[in-house]
């Protein structure tokens, strides 16, 4: 096979390689996957940091404060103490599938933060249909939850995983219309076409309920409050994850923090034009995009309340997939047809 041909289907390459040897598309791949890692690693940490500094700023406590400066080594101090502990799963859980699902989840997560592109040059794919790919593997997710939740063995992370399971169908649905009008408005389901369609006006602007509806419904498939229907400190503790062991834990909460990361570049490329920007280079704007949704949807877990789960299915159900069918068809109607 020619080396051009292995550029076309190379699925880590940046889309400005040009052809050369193998090694060096091998080099070019490993450089581009150790570029995206530091920046998960950097995410991942800083916001888990930064979560509790602003969670707690907003409930007036201090938050970590001793570890570092401002606290900013708490989280290797708390990660180094779950890693130190034991690690075991429980003696009635079906141990295979309980040890397995986490680590999927999480390499998952990861492979599609490695298709999402950064900027123009600097993609994981080439390819025009890296959006569906995305919604196809994000939907896999409930099916690992309740994989989980069943495999530990315990009743209450069994009724925890049903929860979380019937949330994510209810709210997947208008997500993906949401994502169908985007990709009708774009011409495809090319991320880099969506973001150029957007280059004289964000589709924030041209279907505002659309953008509403699919943060609402992200806020949902990530289990951010206030759809973190997986805890219930009265009912399930932590849900799903109430029988993990300390070193499986440091992985929940990295997926969790890395699902929040795929979660705001998906936001920032479909509704505010990805790395479209004057002046700075396009993975700064795109970078700057994605902390900011971030940041606003901590401020979301500070202050909301978890909504009871009657409550939280009628409003997917009944309110956003209605609205989802109303902003497909105004946005045909008046900006596509």
């Amino acid at each position: 096979m020619q080396i051009s041909s292995l550029l076309a289907i190379a699925p880590f390459l940046p889309a400005s390689a040009s052809p050369g040897s193998a090694l060096g598309e091998l080099v070019g791949i490993v450089e581009y996957a150790i570029a995206v890692a530091v920046i998960i690693i950097v995410f991942d940490y800083v916001f888990g940091w930064l979560e509790r500094k602003v969670v707690a700023k907003i409930q007036k406590r201090h938050g970590p404060t001793y570890a570092g400066k401002y606290g900013i080594l708490q989280n290797m101090a708390d990660i180094l103490k779950l890693l130190s502990k034991q690690h075991m799963a429980p003696a009635n859980s079906d141990k295979p599938l309980f040890l397995a699902t986490l680590p999927i989840m999480l390499a998952v997560t990861l492979f599609l933060v490695l298709l999402i592109p950064f900027s123009p040059t600097l993609s994981g794919s080439s390819s025009g249909f890296v959006l569906l790919v995305v919604l196809v593997l994000v939907s896999f997710m409930p099916l690992m939850i309740f994989v989980n939740g069943f495999a530990s063995g315990n009743k209450f992370s069994a009724i925890s995983a049903e929860r979380s399971v019937v949330m994510l169908l209810s709210y997947e649905i208008p997500l993906v219309l949401v994502v169908a009008t985007a990709a009708a408005l774009a011409g495809g389901y090319s991320l880099n076409g969506i973001v150029g369609a957007q280059s004289q006006l964000w589709y924030v602007l041209l279907m505002p309920i659309g953008f509403v509806i699919f943060f609402i419904a992200m806020l949902a498939e990530l289990e951010r409050p206030p759809f973190d229907m997986r805890e219930a400190d009265s009912e399930l503790i932590a849900g799903w994850l109430t029988d993990v062991s300390p070193p499986y834990y440091v992985l929940a909460l990295f997926l969790d923090y890395s699902r929040m990361l795929l979660g705001s570049m998906l936001i920032a490329i479909l509704f505010f034009g990805g790395w479209e920007g004057p002046v700075l280079p396009p993975i700064v704007w795109l970078l700057i995009k994605v902390f900011a949704i971030a940041f606003f949807i901590m401020i979301v877990r500070a202050t909301m309340v978890r909504m009871r789960i009657d409550r939280l299915l009628r409003f997917g159900w009944l309110i956003l997939l209605p609205l989802a069918f109303v902003n497909l068809i105004v946005t045909y109607v008046l900006l596509i047809g």
